[in-house]
């Protein structure tokens, strides 16, 4: 069985091939599809087979296909993202691939996050393509707000529009690992998975982040318009300030919340805690 990944290059889809690897999964039965093949030079000295292809470009999509059985597709970003996915399911029914595996977001057919809109079109394109799929609806990473970290330690707080909703975070090698049980295993047919993590608020990530730090870091919620106004007070400019505000508006919603465990199902071990990230991301 050959086993096939999008984005390849990027964090979540090299962290995949790890977890591919580390399972058993033999090397030469694995194919990276990247946009750079210099980039993972790493991954073909271990016998991973590299392929180029571009999600910006339709050709060469077929070839980078052949002779997959399973195929990740790690999801783009982006207005037009669905419309690009589809260049690749397109390809992926010409080369006959036999099963897909997609990176969307949680929540993704109810909640009003900003990126839902593409993620959720392309779950329908893959499940009008006929070829037996599991939908990867990934919370955001833990990753995604310890980024921050460096900025909460200069100015002393976490600013947000998000209140005190719960956030069902999970570390991105959880979820990679997930994806890789999801390609290496059998059944998965026809599956959505909600993939999230132990819930936690901004005021406990803040409360985290000082115990570990040893500084004091504090969680100050706005509404929406302050937030924005704040944001663009630190340059960020208007639409990236909108998109941003929209997204937390999307948090505070409750809409990056999820009571499933399918992730801890999966990967069959205790998730990564808060705490471990906040740490690695010091």
């Amino acid at each position: 069985m050959t086993i096939g990944l999008t984005g390849a290059s990027r964090n979540l889809g090299r962290l995949t091939v790890e977890e591919l690897l580390t399972g058993g999964v033999s090397a030469d039965q694995i194919v990276a599809v990247v946009r750079d093949p210099a980039k993972v030079t790493d991954l073909a000295d271990r016998g991973v087979q590299v392929r180029q292809a571009d999600y910006a470009s339709p050709a060469g999509w077929r070839e980078a296909l052949d002779g997959v059985d399973r195929l990740l597709v790690v999801s783009g970003s982006g207005p037009g993202a669905s419309q690009s996915h589809k260049t690749v399911i397109d390809a992926a029914v010409e080369a006959g691939v036999g099963h897909i595996s997609y990176t969307s977001i949680l929540n993704a057919d109810t909640t009003n996050n900003p990126l839902a809109p593409e993620h959720h079109a392309t779950e329908q394109l893959i499940q009008a393509s006929g070829i037996p799929f599991a939908i990867l609806r990934n919370a955001w990473y833990h990753e995604l707000f310890t980024r921050l970290i460096p900025q909460h330690l200069a100015t002393g707080e976490i600013v947000d529009a998000v209140g005190e909703a719960q956030i069902s975070g999970a570390a991105r090698a959880d979820l990679a690992a997930a994806a890789a049980v999801v390609l290496a295993s059998g059944g998965s047919e026809n599956r959505i998975y909600e993939l999230g993590g132990t819930a936690f608020t901004m005021n406990e990530f803040a409360r985290e982040l000082s115990a570990t730090s040893g500084q004091s870091i504090t969680h100050r919620a706005l509404n929406d318009d302050d937030f924005a106004a704040h944001l663009e007070a630190t340059g960020v400019d208007g639409g990236m300030a909108a998109f941003i505000t929209q997204n937390d508006a999307s948090l505070r919603a409750g809409e990056m919340y999820t009571d499933s465990t399918d992730l801890a199902d999966l990967v069959g071990r205790l998730l990564r805690p808060l705490a471990v990230s906040v740490r690695q991301g010091l």
